[in-house]
């Protein structure tokens, strides 16, 4: 089989006439020619250098299918999700699924599950099984190190799984927002090589200065490519893009095919965005992704223009994947597992009885994982703390749904909602049940149906209610992806005209009991400090 176009030699620094010759899925030439050839543009796929699939409410076989349509055909995945839910069975049931389907996926070994001792999770994944997970070809790396206190304090059980992962010679992925200067050289020295959390350009070159790789990353909710996306120009060798956490009506209408188009259109050179797009994952995690060489398999990508990366084809191993917007790719059976053992609650536990006339309340910000901390005045009826529309406080409250216990309630800024109240299973990282709403009924009744359907993300809005149900670890969907998406966008509408003003809600509200992310969050155990990494009064 032979392909004949515009080939784009990356790393020549080179655009040339040629023709790919490929047999049983290996490229065997790449050959200049001096002939009228189709116009189009042949180069290596897309890789997204870190991503929680789960976070796409598919499995990884279903992600495939929607991600090879836009030159997709590599994922460095995260599976840290399932892994606080179900531990390390969890993983594998990401990397057998994954198997199922063409497509290239490669796993980290979780490093933090849980996440902190400040939350219930599902399970843990202890260093004797990070050290089992090390000797699957699929998995080549230790994934993000959140426990930066940890690393910076010495922590042995972190020292432990960073020494372990540097004497099987893998590399070890960052978290670290906002750690600069020494903190950050501190960290960095540790042996940890990558970062996709910084907030501002200072932060990221700060880290490039110790040596570090940086991640541009535009998910759904948590947005840094404006900020960073410049350091192209002179650090390309050290950048790479991701997507991190992307729900599935994102993954529909494009993936890293977009970053490339946006940093184009910014003045960045083709070949250096190319070389963070296409190759430098693959160096940096000795990925077996092909880079449009002889010898190499032929995983590779045909584009019309580079004003939109309008992707025309898809081939990995050989095989056409995807075709003029359409995945080639069949949909595979994937069982059913979970963790789910919580009883329904009543309005009357959401109840926050006080005297205090001032309360603790977290600012969400839309596009960005960081909260800030705000006292606000309380408004209380019957000598209860109550949500506020009039001043867009919300109640926020976090269902523990591993085992019965009193929910955690706390009060939130931005949201937006004049009415009703959403929910969802997803909420990083131990995924206990997190809803947010305007009054204590409506809060209970939207927890309570994600509790019926074990997962799921909800509205409700008095007696309307809808719910998209993720019966996979309630992180996931057994449906079609495409389906999945419009289940979820209607859902992400139905908020919106509850009066919600962030860009994705659901993902926004997910991401509220993220203690590892500053400023302050809510765990299913209370108010958690995310800078003094340590619980606080919701009443002050």
């Amino acid at each position: 089989m032979e392909i004949k176009g515009r080939i784009i030699d990356i790393e020549g620094k080179k655009i040339f006439k040629g023709v790919v010759r490929l047999s049983e899925g290996k490229i065997i030439s790449v050959e200049e020619i001096n002939a009228d050839v189709p116009e189009q543009f042949i180069l290596p796929g897309f890789i997204d250098a870190h991503v929680h699939i789960e976070s796409s409410m598919l499995t990884p076989s279903e992600f495939a299918r929607l991600a090879v349509v836009h030159g997709t055909v590599s994922t460095v995945s995260d599976p840290h999700e399932i892994g606080n839910v179900l531990g390390k069975a969890g993983v594998m049931y990401m990397i057998e699924d994954g198997k199922k389907t063409n497509f290239k996926f490669y796993f980290g070994a979780p490093s933090c599950v849980p996440a902190t001792p400040f939350e219930t999770a599902g399970s843990t994944i202890s260093v004797n099984e990070i050290e089992e997970l090390f000797q699957l070809n699929e998995v080549k790396y230790l994934a993000e190190m959140m426990n930066w206190p940890g690393v910076l304090n010495n922590d042995p059980e972190v020292l432990a799984k960073i020494s372990l992962a540097h004497k099987m010679n893998k590399q070890v992925d960052g978290h670290a927002p906002g750690l600069k200067g020494g903190q950050a050289k501190k960290y960095i020295d540790a042996g940890i090589t990558t970062d996709h959390e910084c907030f501002t350009k200072e932060e990221a070159l700060d880290k490039l200065s110790f040596g570090m790789k940086v991640i541009i990353r535009e998910g759904s909710a948590a947005r840094n490519f404006d900020a960073l996306a410049d350091l192209l120009h002179e650090h390309y060798e050290n950048m790479m893009f991701c997507s991190d956490d992307k729900h599935p009506d994102s993954l529909v209408e494009g993936h890293i095919n977009k970053l490339v188009e946006r940093a184009l259109a910014k003045g960045v050179d083709l070949f250096k965005v190319l070389q963070a797009a296409c190759l430098n994952p693959i160096t940096h995690y000795g990925l077996g992704v092909g880079r449009l060489r002889p010898g190499d398999p032929a995983d590779f990508i045909i584009v019309d223009n580079f004003k939109r990366v309008n992707v025309l084809r898809t081939y990995i191993n050989g095989i056409n994947v995807a075709e003029n917007g359409t995945t080639k790719l069949s949909r595979v059976l994937s069982p059913i597992v979970n963790n789910f053992n919580t009883s329904p609650i009543d309005a009357g536990s959401l109840a926050l009885k006080s005297s205090v006339n001032q309360i603790r309340v977290i600012e969400a910000h839309d596009g960005e994982l960081v909260t800030t901390s705000g006292i606000e005045q309380a408004t209380k009826i019957d000598g209860n703390i109550v949500p506020d529309v009039s001043r867009d406080i919300l109640k926020l409250v976090v269902v523990n749904r591993y085992e019965n216990s009193r929910p955690a309630i706390g009060f939130i800024k931005n949201f937006g909602l004049s009415r009703g109240a959403i929910a969802s299973s997803v909420a990083h990282d131990s995924h206990n049940i997190i809803a947010v709403g305007t009054n204590d009924n409506d809060i209970a009744k939207v927890i309570n149906l994600v509790i019926e359907e074990k997962g799921g993300i909800a509205a409700i809005n008095g007696v309307d209610s809808s719910i998209l149900p993720l019966p996979i670890a309630g992180l996931m969907s057994d449906l079609d992806g495409y389906e999945v998406a419009k289940k979820y966008s209607a859902l992400d509408v139905e908020a919106k005209q509850m009066g919600s003003r962030l860009s994705a809600p659901f993902m926004t509200l997910s991401f509220m009991a993220l203690l590892v992310i500053p400023e302050l969050k809510l765990s299913d155990q209370g108010l958690f400090d995310g800078i003094k990494f340590e619980f606080v009064d919701v009443e002050c």
